[in-house]
C-alpha cells in the first residue's frame, strides 16, 4: 500500500490491512485443503478510485456467513468488521481453479462507491491499474490453539 501512495498508519492502509488480515485468517482457518495454498490479490482500480482485496482458497463449499458472535465467543465477528470497513464485499467462484474468492473493495477517493444499499455491482478487477499477488502457504499441520478451543466455522 505504501508503494501505491497510502503510507503506513493512513486510514486507507489501516483499513486494507484489517480486511486482508480477516479474509486471510478465514481462508487459512476455514478454507484450508492439505496440499493447496490460498492466494491474496490486492488491486488498485484507479477509476473509480478503489482498492480491491481478493483472497482465494480451495473450499468452494464452505461459504462465509455474516453472523453476530455470541458475547462469550472469541470468534465469529470478523465479517462484521469487513462489512463495516469495506464499501462492498462478496464471494465468487474462484477463477482458474477449485474453490472460492472472497473480495472486498475500499474507497480511496470520496464518491468512489455507490451509496450503501444500492444494487450497483462491485467494480471488476479487469480495470485494475496495479496488482500485488502473493500465495499464502499454510503448513500441513496448524499449531494447536489454546486448550478447550474449537475452530468451528462461524464466520
Amino acid at each position: 500500500m505504501d508503494a501505491w501512495g497510502w503510507t503506513y498508519g493512513s486510514a486507507v492502509n489501516d483499513t486494507v490491512e484489517l480486511i486482508v488480515a480477516e479474509l486471510a485468517a478465514n481462508a487459512v482457518t476455514h478454507g484450508r485443503v492439505p496440499g493447496r495454498d490460498a492466494e491474496l490479490r490486492l488491486l488498485t482500480l484507479p477509476d473509480p478510485g478503489l482498492v480491491r482485496i481478493e483472497v482465494s482458497d480451495a473450499r468452494g463449499e464452505c461459504l462465509p456467513r455474516l453472523t453476530d458472535g455470541a458475547p462469550d465467543e472469541d470468534s465469529g465477528r470478523g465479517l462484521l468488521l469487513v462489512a463495516a470497513l469495506a464499501g462492498a464485499w462478496g464471494v465468487a467462484e474462484r477463477a482458474g481453479g477449485p474453490g472460492k474468492t472472497v473480495w472486498a473493495v475500499v474507497a480511496v477517493r470520496a464518491g468512489a462507491l455507490p451509496p450503501p444499499g444500492s444494487r450497483s455491482p462491485a467494480p471488476s478487477p479487469a480495470t485494475s491499474g496495479h496488482m500485488l499477488l502473493t500465495t499464502l502457504t499454510v503448513p500441513e499441520r496448524a499449531p494447536a490453539g489454546p486448550p478447550g478451543r474449537t475452530d468451528a466455522h462461524t464466520a
